[in-house]
């Protein structure tokens, strides 16, 4: 056989695989009409979901199965909506795949749910959250009002643009990224993954930073408007910032393991905790 020949058979090889797993996959659409505040919910052990605002009293969804390796339910009762992937004889992460598109009205609240992911996403919504993986991948953009509750194993966690929210969130060794978020309620914590936060504060917010063993790390603009208070029983802390001292505060004062002090009114109260991670609090416009 000449070297054109295997080149041909080879390559006739990589369509067929190709055009087996297109003919094994299987898209689904859904079409469901709610009046009033919708409440959906989707738990899949493998895949992404995607979330996106839509019109009002409408929710649309669209499933990729990969094989048929794994079933989709699916139900409605009332404005409540549940979706839920289930594995069959034979499935495992790559069969058992079921990509989620989902466009809901913007006030829907909505619970995520992913085993291995690879990724969770929603945007643009004002309703209550609340996603949950091991792997996978978080990201929340844009949204407002609402409660966003977030849990990982070891799935990185980025939040963008997050306002006046009660924000809760916790990771065993994800890192945690907050960019542009506040609100009345914010708390974060993860055993060994790192926290960083970019953003003011916000006003009359109350925020809380905890780590066992991973790094916190804020970036503030001047005009911010803080109470801070730090401690690290073990890991190095510190502020680039010029604090206002202040009469009590939270943790005693250890040269290199706390700080505390205000900035201009100090609307927000912010805490930072670690046992054996570093903490610093910077400038936005001075990061190393």
């Amino acid at each position: 056989m000449d070297r054109m020949q295997r080149t041909t058979i080879a390559g006739l090889a990589i369509v067929a695989c190709v055009a087996i797993v297109a003919a094994a996959e299987t898209k689904k659409e859904f079409r469901f009409s709610v009046n009033g505040r919708a409440n959906v919910s989707v738990d899949t052990p493998y895949g992404t979901v995607t979330v996106k605002p839509g019109v009002a009293n409408q929710v649309l969804v669209t499933a990729i199965l990969a094989s048929d390796r794994v079933e989709l339910d699916n139900g409605q009762k009332g404005n409540r909506i549940e979706l839920e992937s289930h594995l069959l004889k034979g499935g495992d992460e790559q069969s058992g795949r079921v990509d989620y598109e989902l466009t809901v009205p913007p006030d829907t609240t909505v619970s995520l749910r992913s085993t291995a992911g690879p990724s969770l996403s929603v945007e643009r919504l004002r309703g209550d959250l609340r996603l949950e993986g091991a792997t996978a991948k978080v990201d929340v953009r844009n949204c407002s009002y609402g409660h966003v509750h977030i849990r990982t194993m070891n799935g990185p966690i980025t939040l963008t643009q997050v306002k006046n929210a009660h924000v809760e969130v916790t990771s065993i060794s994800g890192d945690i990224h907050l960019n542009s978020v506040d609100g009345q309620l914010v708390q974060v914590g993860t055993t060994s993954g790192r926290i960083f936060y970019d953003g003011d504060f916000g006003l009359a917010g109350d925020y809380t930073f905890t780590t066992h063993s991973g790094d916190i790390e804020a970036l503030i603009p001047g005009g911010t408007s803080a109470d801070f208070n730090a401690h690290s029983v073990q890991g190095h802390v510190q502020s680039d910032i010029s604090l206002s001292p202040k009469e009590h505060p939270m943790f005693p004062a250890e040269l290199g393991r706390s700080f505390f002090g205000t900035m201009g009114k100090a609307a927000s109260e912010v805490v930072f905790k670690s046992f054996s991670g570093r903490i610093r609090l910077k400038h936005a416009d001075k990061t190393n």
